[in-house]
């Protein structure tokens, strides 16, 4: 449990970020089954791990 972050471990830059890359993600999801969402899902694993390197230090 020690590499679990918060949302508040994110910088601003970084919620709003992520937040647009949600909202992509909602709506392509929305197209319908069979979408594919990975390369979202990828940026969003990059965002989380420069804030879970940053909590490292």
């Amino acid at each position: 449990m020690a590499d679990d972050i918060k949302f508040s471990d994110f910088t601003t830059g970084e919620k709003l970020r992520v937040a647009g890359l949600v909202a992509r993600m909602a709506k392509r999801g929305a197209a319908g089954e069979g979408v594919d969402l990975s390369d979202l899902q990828a940026r969003v694993e990059r965002i989380e791990n420069q804030a879970r390197s940053r909590k490292k230090k």
